[in-house]
């Protein structure tokens, strides 16, 4: 099937939950059967959803002793169960299949886990299966989080090569200021020479969901430089998927024409997992960010920061501690240390596992 009939839709905790805390039922009956509805049309769609932690708080009340990591597990242990039994009934009432993914930040760390995360989801996809994928809050650890479920989506997204990813929350798209301001336009199309992100957009944070609307945006821009197109717009409104699709509404992210390996998708991607950093001379600066592809040579190395494995991906910054790129690494840090400054050595981040920011 051609990538083109590829779709991702990231579902937001505030389009699935009723203002009571219980889960939108209907709201949730009529995604599905738009994504049937497009499954008919040859469409491949990969679901990444919100409201394990709302379902599980709609029926259960988690003790008050527990610390907020602890409850947050319990709700998210029950509410799983709960989500996950709404959305299997609702595909089967189209005959359709679907299935869960949990995953975790670590999961996507290396590229043997992340390989296999891509593996398991074009299997999936092969079988006529709709994956529904959620951070797995029950095992994750608090400081290695999605900031929410739109980073995570935008990972799946470059990793399974959609053609288009939509952004679905409560909030019709991204304004020229915040949406209850006199004169607030929705901007149709995000053009970077004339939008202002910081000064269009509200980060206030839903009742129910991690992100704002200023994370929704990031990752929407960071995803179409990646050569995907990317729409948000108003999940709780009819038939938004199809509307979005054929821009008549929400604010549209168009992809950027140059060509992106995969590879260099999933750094791009992986750059937060690893506090370690490359210090790199201004000479080995000059190089990278010239017009001439390069790689990064041990020689233009000045310092070492933190610890990593040969394969982590690794930021690049200057002496100013300015970042420069992200970069998988073909050393370790202690091989690493042991040459920086020397000549006559591989590349300690080849080219082809080179982003620049």
């Amino acid at each position: 099937m051609s990538l083109s009939k590829r779709i991702l839709v990231k579902i937001g905790s505030n389009v699935l939950t009723l203002s009571s805390g219980l889960p939108d039922e209907n709201r949730i009956a009529h995604i599905v059967e738009q994504i049937s509805d497009l499954k008919k049309e040859g469409f491949e769609v990969i679901l990444v959803s919100s409201g394990a932690v709302a379902a599980g708080r709609s029926i259960v009340n988690s003790s008050a002793t527990l610390d907020k990591v602890s409850q947050r597990q319990v709700l998210a242990s029950i509410g799983q169960i709960q989500l996950m039994n709404i959305y299997s009934n609702l595909f089967l009432k189209h005959n359709l299949l679907c299935s869960q993914v949990l995953v975790t930040k670590e999961s996507f760390r290396t590229r043997a886990h992340y390989l296999n995360i891509k593996n398991c989801l074009h299997a999936l996809l092969s079988s006529n299966v709709t994956p529904i994928i959620n951070e797995n809050d029950v095992v994750s650890i608090t400081e290695l989080m999605f900031t929410d479920n739109d980073e995570l989506s935008g990972l799946v997204a470059a990793m399974m090569d959609v053609s288009s990813l939509l952004l679905l929350s409560n909030v019709d798209g991204i304004f020229t200021a915040h949406p209850n301001e006199p004169g607030a336009e929705l901007i149709k199309e995000y053009h970077e020479n004339t939008v202002n992100l910081e000064d269009a957009v509200s980060d206030t944070k839903s009742e129910f969901g991690r992100g704002g609307m200023l994370t929704k945006a990031n990752t929407a821009k960071k995803i179409a430089d990646l050569g995907l197109d990317v729409y948000i717009g108003n999940g709780t409104k009819d038939n938004i998927i199809k509307a979005l699709l054929n821009k008549e509404t929400g604010t549209f992210f168009k992809a950027d024409s140059k060509e992106t390996s995969t590879i260099k998708k999933w750094v791009a991607q992986s750059g937060d997992f690893s506090e370690a950093s490359i210090i790199i001379n201004d000479g080995a600066k000059e190089a990278l960010l010239s017009e001439k592809a390069t790689s990064l040579l041990p020689v233009g190395v000045v310092e070492i920061k933190g610890t990593f494995k040969k394969g982590d991906v690794i930021n690049i910054r200057d002496t100013h501690n300015n970042a420069i790129g992200l970069g998988k690494v073909a050393y370790d840090s202690n091989e690493a240390q042991a040459i920086i400054g020397d000549r006559g050595h591989t590349p300690l981040v080849h080219y082809n596992y080179l982003v620049l920011n």
